[in-house]
């Protein structure tokens, strides 16, 4: 493959990026818009250097790719040029379709859609636009390709989606803990009947990873503060499309207006193609902008949630093993509409409630598999003498009731 651009990543050092139709995806403003929304939503309100983008990440991604590849190869695997080549556009892509703050908004705007069947949208449109360069990244994509350990790689258990993340975010946030030996567990990936295995003296190395992954998910991305202003967000935008179709001037710009005024889905994306150009003007600057600017509004709920948030004034939370007792959700009810002077519709804005889960590895999807010195295959919960390997395959599910204290009921 040509080479092309050496730049320095903070976490993985010196990446190059090909020349050619991977220089070209990455100048596109699809993947430029990757920079302006941040990796970990709002996970800054806990962890202050965690502002890294999904454009930090996709390029991340795309080199652990290459990696792969190249360990593959070294253990006599054929991989031709532009299997790697499309491998690598597959992961570089995987995350367009991604809209503002990542995953806290992901159907505030696109309601009954993620955001991965909308990255397939956007790439079918770049393989039309790039002259078809991007069909067999999409068979790869999708997992239609004859060679499935090219999925795999794009999405699975141990993929270079998750060796990437959970190290990036372990930098950024400063946990520690969350760091894996991404190095060594691609150095030991092989291919048996084309999918991937890991050699099993990496054992070790797969086992922190799932442990990592675990704790990552409760110190980081299931933290309870960033949780409650996830939350916030949430219904900031909420409250914002209900009050612009109550019909009251609401401050947007016309490309979100359409998404504050409208319910958007997937057939709406795909019969109107407009739709999908203005949501890829959407980032995250676009949702600050509006938050102060509606911080100002006559609509009180409204503007409280945005000054709150805009303040860092988040929303208490209330975390617990088994569902919220109504007396408590009730009383809590109570006292909020007593001193804001609020009626019970609007109490659905200052007080919410859900579940939220933990399940570090899953059995019998696509497992992450062990090849033993002996040529046998297991799966990793049955090649480990860790216990808990299997003990994180239980959902570990907890129940939240997010509310607004008002000051005078603080401790």
């Amino acid at each position: 493959m040509l080479k092309g651009k050496i730049i320095n990543d903070p976490i993985h050092g010196f990446i190059t990026i090909p020349q050619g139709i991977i220089q070209s995806i990455i100048d596109h403003p699809y993947l430029q818009r990757l920079r302006r929304i941040k990796q970990l939503g709002l996970t800054d309100y806990v962890y202050p250097g965690a502002v890294h983008t999904r454009f930090h990440h996709a390029l991340g991604a795309m080199h652990l790719m290459g990696v792969a590849l190249e360990s593959l190869r070294s253990k006599g695997h054929i991989i031709s040029e532009e299997e790697e080549q499309a491998g690598r556009i597959a992961v570089l892509c995987h995350d367009l379709g991604h809209g503002p703050f990542s995953h806290a908004l992901e159907y505030s705007f696109a309601q009954h859609i993620d955001h991965e069947a909308i990255t397939l949208m956007l790439m079918n449109r770049l393989n039309q636009e790039l002259g078809q360069g991007l069909s067999l990244a999409i068979e790869m994509f999708e997992g239609k390709y004859h060679r499935p350990f090219f999925h795999q790689l794009i999405s699975s258990q141990l993929d270079v989606d998750r060796l990437d993340y959970l190290k990036r975010d372990s930098f950024f946030t400063g946990v520690i803990e969350g760091g894996v030996g991404t190095s060594r567990i691609l150095k030991m990936i092989d291919l048996v009947n084309e999918s991937i295995v890991v050699e099993e003296k990496a054992i070790y190395s797969v086992e922190h990873f799932l442990s990592a992954r675990r704790l990552m998910y409760w110190q980081v991305y299931l933290h309870k503060t960033a949780l409650s202003v996830e939350q916030m967000i949430v219904q900031i935008i909420r409250r914002a499309s209900f009050v612009s179709q109550k019909g009251m001037e609401v401050f947007a710009p016309p490309y979100l207006r359409t998404f504050l005024e409208r319910n958007v889905g997937k057939t709406e994306f795909e019969t109107y193609p407009e739709l999908l150009d203005a949501y890829l003007l959407l980032d995250d600057y676009d949702i600050w902008t509006c938050i102060k600017q509606w911080m100002l509004h006559p609509d009180k709920v409204l503007s409280d949630l945005c000054r709150a948030l805009l303040n860092r004034k988040p929303f208490k939370v209330l975390l617990e093993n088994e569902a919220i007792a109504e007396a408590l959700k009730d009383k809590i009810g109570f006292d909020i509409q007593l001193h804001l002077g609020i009626d019970s519709e609007e109490l659905s804005y200052y007080m919410f409630e859900g579940i939220i889960s933990n399940k570090a590895y899953v059995q019998g999807n696509n497992n992450i598999n062990i090849l033993k010195k002996n040529g046998e295959v297991l799966d990793i919960a049955q090649a480990s003498d860790l216990p808990n390997i299997t003990a994180m395959s239980k959902i570990v599910s907890k129940y939240y009731l997010c509310y607004h204290k008002p000051i005078s009921l603080r401790d």
